[in-house]
């Protein structure tokens, strides 16, 4: 158990350093379904990825 704990954190680290705006952010952006996109997600994209 303790080792699933150690692997999912450290996913979700690695997953997590991407940078807002970067190209390879907005391809997962693009590639997530837009329900699941909160506000401040959706205008990062509108902001970084259209603009």
């Amino acid at each position: 158990m303790k080792k699933l704990a150690v692997i999912l954190f450290l996913t979700g680290i690695i997953m997590g350093c991407t940078e807002i705006g970067s190209p390879e952010w907005c391809e997962d952006m693009k590639a997530k379904p837009k329900g699941d996109w909160s506000a401040n997600e959706a205008g990062d994209f509108a902001k970084h990825c259209i603009l």
